[in-house]
């Protein structure tokens, strides 16, 4: 059927119209998003509880416990990771701060003679090190003093303070309403739906959630694994910063090849300025070695398997951008949008290889490479046999 211009110009039309649609809610969550970050915190909570709801539901316990019970489990969690976590990396940072000195002196006596000898550059001409160190420390005990001019600066004023205790309060009270309404609020946005396009929507919206899953789920599974692996093996090896190293290299997992390059800069570094032998820097490169077949052969094919398809890249890039954009609300929402926006160019791309567009008004057909030798030869005879048929008739 031919398209008349009328037609064109209202398609064209709708389309200006869900753009305009799509601007005006970009710019209306820029400006709402110093207070809907509680909301996507929860949000996010939510949906990565509603699965554990639902098995306990179909154990046989009701909404309400089943909710009960994932909330308090994820709060306990929190509860031990803050007081497990937060003491052990306090005491790191304060053992790096008085081992600076010790670090300094390494440098100057042993790392820049034996490059000055080895390369034959002059280091220590223009490289005031003594300086270097002293910003370090300064930068270091301003990051531990961090906290109390915050919680200074928040009890100066009214309003920060009232902000910020209503954040952390709403933070758990709309988690909790979250997990118990998901499904009616999943089921409400569905019935929203143009019934044309259930299915496809419906489809786009599960590929999203199973990406976003496998990323969430299975990656930072992953890097809490080899964070702890790698802070205990260097801390048996008997480095005094062994567990902020492995913390380190565990958080830049998510990255190929960054968190274990990372980890073994800086665990042969440290084993070099501590012990300054072979038996130590042998024993950090026998931990990263060990962690990274685990890592390849197990921890990686068993949590994520190939269900996130989202490249590490796209991760940073998207995580940045939205910091930029909408600050640390942005910063939450952009693995969920990029899970979303993954899915939908493999959507549009289906699409596109399935168009006129790309295959063209008349499609080449490619004869199969696997196709049985009996039917092949007997399709050519009969190719052969019917110009002699036609003859004959």
């Amino acid at each position: 059927m031919t398209e008349t211009p009328e037609f064109e110009i209202a398609r064209f039309l709708r389309r200006l119209q869900w753009a305009a649609v799509g601007v005006g809610a970009c710019w209306l969550l820029w400006l709402l998003a110093p207070i809907l970050t509680p909301f996507a915190v929860a949000a996010l909570l939510g949906w990565l509880g509603d699965p554990l709801v639902d098995r306990l539901e179909l154990a046989g316990r009701s909404r309400n416990t089943a909710v009960i019970l994932v909330f308090t489990l994820m709060a306990l969690l929190l509860a031990l990771v803050l007081i497990i976590l937060v003491p052990i990396i306090e005491s790191q940072i304060s053992t790096l701060i008085e081992s600076l000195p010790r670090y300094r002196l390494w440098f100057t006596s042993v790392a820049i003679p034996w490059i000055e000898g080895r390369f034959g550059i002059q280091i220590a001409s223009w490289l005031d090190l003594d300086h270097l160190i002293e910003l370090v420390r300064s930068n270091w005990e301003r990051a531990g003093g961090m906290a109390a001019t915050v919680l200074g600066y928040v009890s100066r004023s009214g309003f920060a303070l009232i902000g910020w205790m209503a954040n952390i309060v709403l933070i758990p009270v709309i988690t909790f309403f979250f997990l118990r309404d998901w499904d009616l609020i999943v089921g409400r946005v569905a019935s929203m739906v143009p019934r044309d396009h259930i299915e496809t929507v419906s489809r786009l919206a599960r590929e999203s959630s199973d990406v976003l899953g496998g990323f969430l789920r299975g990656q930072f599974l992953v890097m809490i694994i080899l964070g702890i692996m790698y802070g205990i093996g260097l801390w048996a090896v008997g480095l005094d910063l062994g567990i902020l190293i492995g913390i380190i290299a565990g958080l830049l997992t998510f990255v190929p090849y960054l968190g274990p390059t990372s980890g073994v800069v800086l665990g042969v570094l440290a084993a070099l300025m501590q012990y300054g032998d072979w038996k130590h820097i042998a024993g950090v490169l026998a931990v990263f070695g060990v962690g990274q077949l685990i890592e390849s052969y197990w921890l990686t094919p068993k949590l994520v398997g190939d269900r996130i398809g989202l490249h590490p890249v796209a991760v940073v890039f998207a995580v940045l951008a939205g910091g930029q954009l909408f600050g640390f609300l942005g910063m939450l929402l952009a693995l969920p949008m990029a899970a979303v926006v993954n899915v939908l160019l493999r959507y549009a791309h289906e699409r596109y290889t399935q168009s006129h567009l790309y295959a063209g008004e008349h499609p080449t057909i490619i004869l199969d490479t696997y196709v049985d030798k009996n039917v092949v030869d007997k399709s050519i005879i009969v190719e052969e046999a019917s110009p002699k048929v036609a003859e004959e008739k």
